[in-house]
Formats: structure tokens, sequence, C-alpha cells
């Protein structure tokens, strides 16, 4: 009986299946695009007259890729012909460059010498080798506790997909704000510790793609403030200084970005806008509060810290220092008074010993001064025990002593040797 194009189909329906046990599988069992897949076919029984191949889920002439006559080797291509498939002579379907569209159930029908049908299914998955996929995201400049994060996996594929966090697997916890299909990642008050590079990687079983890093940056603080010095926290504390010594502070905190700072001595703003502050030859009068102002120009929040700044117990001790310590003659020198009393009722200055008659000048509790006997219309006195004497000459050189009087009658007397210099 000879059998030719599809009139056999036509009769296969009046006659019973033999009940053989056909079975087809593809070989790659896992094919890529591009592959050459073979679908082998398993349980084949006596001899067989022609082959239908249907790619779909029925017999139907509309899925039939092609019709094989096994006496004369003609091959029939049918409607779902791609042009990429050929029968074997043992039933077997060649797939040559294999796409993903070309998955999906594969029928075998099969008709015998005794005009019997028998029928075997498989199926085949091409994978398809995934594109690199992209993630984009709402914004990647956030607000700590604030702002929302939305990253988003845009791929061509259907494939599945994963998240990655600074080229580690994203954490369980952190992926509980994923959609259903994984591909929308959503944080509601974002937390710091969620800075960092963010990518999301497609797969299939023969195929692995991952996108170029997100990189997100969260904005915090400023927290933590604290004055330091030294490396030593002195946030709250007093800091003591021994007389014209310095002294760095530096402002600190957990921040980002970096906040901008001001800094105050008691109460009133300082011209410096750095992260640390200076002093220098500490003296009576820089003795006060320094505060440090911390202001996160992203988030808008400020924090602050504060320290007090003191003359050691030593730097109160009364001194004299001569400003300039050598001067020369015609220039004006001041003896500088570090430590005085600070409830001081009288002080008097003397040209040599503490004596009456060789008085320069007394301060009294008004603020003004009375010139002694020793008074050359030269010398100036100021409220915290300073001297000044103008116009040095050679005559000048010599002993000065100061006499000091507390509210509560205590005494102390200090001397100071002026050296002056001549001209040359």
């Amino acid at each position: 009986m000879a059998l030719t194009g599809y009139s056999w189909l036509f009769l296969s329906a009046a006659f019973l299946s033999a009940g053989a046990d056909i079975s087809i599988t593809p070989e790659p069992a896992q094919p890529a695009e591009g592959d050459n897949v073979t679908l082998t076919v398993h349980g084949l029984s006596g001899e067989v007259l022609a082959y239908n191949w249907y790619a779909g889920p029925t017999l139907s002439l509309t899925y039939l890729v092609a019709s094989y006559i096994v006496s004369t080797g003609d091959e029939t291509p049918g409607p779902a012909h791609t042009g990429r498939e050929a029968v074997r002579p043992d039933g077997g379907l060649d797939i040559r460059g294999a796409l993903p569209g070309h998955s999906g159930t594969y029928i075998l029908q099969t008709l015998n010498r005794q005009l019997q049908t028998d029928v075997g299914y498989g199926h085949v998955q091409v994978y398809e080798i995934l594109a690199q996929p992209v993630v984009t995201a709402n914004n990647t400049a956030l607000v700590e506790r604030r702002d929302t994060l939305r990253l988003a996996c845009s791929s061509p594929s259907p494939a599945e997909v994963r998240w990655f966090f600074n080229g580690e697997a994203l954490p369980i916890a952190i992926r509980l704000g994923q959609s259903p299909d994984g591909r929308v990642l959503t944080r509601h008050g974002v937390r710091r510790e969620e800075a960092g590079a963010y990518q999301c990687e497609v797969w299939n079983p023969v195929s692995v793609s991952r996108s170029e890093p997100v990189n997100l940056t969260v904005y915090y603080g400023p927290e933590r403030v604290a004055i330091l010095q030294d490396s030593t926290t002195r946030t709250g504390c007093t800091i003591k200084l021994d007389f014209n010594t310095s002294l760095t502070l530096w402002c600190v905190s957990q921040s980002c970005p970096e906040p901008e700072y001001v800094w105050a001595f008691n109460g009133r703003a300082l011209k410096n806008g750095q992260d640390h502050l200076n002093i220098t030859s500490m003296t009576a009068a820089q003795e006060g509060t320094y505060t440090c102002i911390a202001k996160n120009p992203k988030t808008l929040l400020s924090g602050s810290a504060s320290v007090v700044v003191k003359l050691s117990a030593a730097a109160v001790a009364m001194t004299i220092v001569p400003v300039p310590t050598r001067p020369m003659e015609g220039q004006d020198v001041t003896l500088t008074v570090q430590g005085y009393p600070k409830d001081l009722l009288v002080y008097a200055w003397y040209r040599g010993p503490a004596s009456e008659p060789g008085r320069l000048l007394s301060q009294l509790p008004s603020g003004n001064w009375i010139a002694g006997p020793a008074h050359t219309g030269r010398e100036v006195g100021f409220a915290n025990c300073s001297l000044l004497v103008q116009k040095l000459n050679l005559t000048d050189a010599g002993r000065y002593t100061l006499k000091t009087v507390t509210l509560q009658g205590k005494t102390e007397t200090l001397e100071v040797e002026l050296q002056v210099s001549p001209l040359e």
C-alpha cells in the first residue's frame, strides 16, 4: 500500500492504536538557543510505514511539522515546519539551530503495516542566551527613614531573577520587599546599612547574566556629635590648660554627607567653618564655653556639643610678662599680668621694691588710677593690672613691682625685671 503526502492522516483515525509505549526525549536534555536538538524516539515496535511529527498539543494539521515515508525516505513539510526540522529514518526529529520558539510539546504519530497508529509525546525547552538586565532606581540618593527605595530589574526574558548587594546574595530579611515576580525591590524608610551597590541577575539552566551595579547613597545624621582633644572625647567636660599653651578641638559626628560646621565661643559665632578649632597662647580671655554645631545639608538635621576651657590651677598663679620681651629704646612695652585675682580690690605699681615713695600709680575700685611720685607721664594702668610704659628710654630698665589687694584683704606682691635695649 503506497502512501503519499497527507493521505494516510485521514486513514489513521479509522484504526485502533496498537498500544505501543512510545516516549520522546530531547538530546541535549536542556538545550540552549542555537544548539542542534534531536528528539529521540524510544519504544517503537513492529514495522513502521510512516511518521507524522506535530509541534503542538493535539493531532491537528495546523501543528504538523512534517510527514515521512520510511520506504521512500520522502519527507513532506507541514504548516508548522520552520525550515530547521528534519525527520530521521529511525523516527527521530532533528532541529538545527533551535530557538526558544521551538519550545513546547511534540507528538509523534506512527503508522504500521497493519494500518494501526501509535502516538508518543515529548517536551522540549530551548533556553535562550540571556541578555544583560538593567537595574533602575527611583532615586540613588535618599534620606534615611524618610524616603522609599524602589529598584526595578528590566530584562526581555521571563527568566528567574535574583538580587545582589555589594556582590553578595541579598539577605532574605531585605528581600521581604520583593514583588511576586522578584523584579521589583521596595524598601520603605530606607536605612543607612542599605547604602551600597545593587545588581540583579537573570538566569535559566543554561545561561546567567548580571546587571551593572547601581550605587545607592543614604543620607543620615548628624548623630553623636562630640568634641575631641587629641583623639579623646571631651564632650560636656572641662578642659584645663596651662597659660600660653595651645589646644586644638575637633568636632566629630556620624553623618552622611560630611556636615557643615559652626563654632561658637560663649554663645557668639566664630568665623570658622572647619571641623577643628585652634586655641593658641591660652590666656584668661579665652576661658569659656566652646560649642560645635554640625549641620547636614541633605537631611536638614543638626547636632551640637560643648566643652568648657579654663586655665589650669598652675596658670591661675599671677605672672608678669613684658610684651615685647626685649623692647628697644623708643618702643612701648606692656607689663602684661596673667592670673590676676578675680576679686581684686586695688593694685599698685612700684618702680623698684614695693614702697610708697616709689609708687608709679594705683588702680582704685572706681576704675580710676592715681599717679604716684615715680610717675613720668608715660605710664598707663589697665583694669587687668597690666602696665603700659611708652617711649622707653634706657633709665626705664630695672625692677618693677606689682602689689595687689583682694576684697578679702589678701595681699600679693610680684616683681619683674625690665630690660631695654639701646638703639644701634
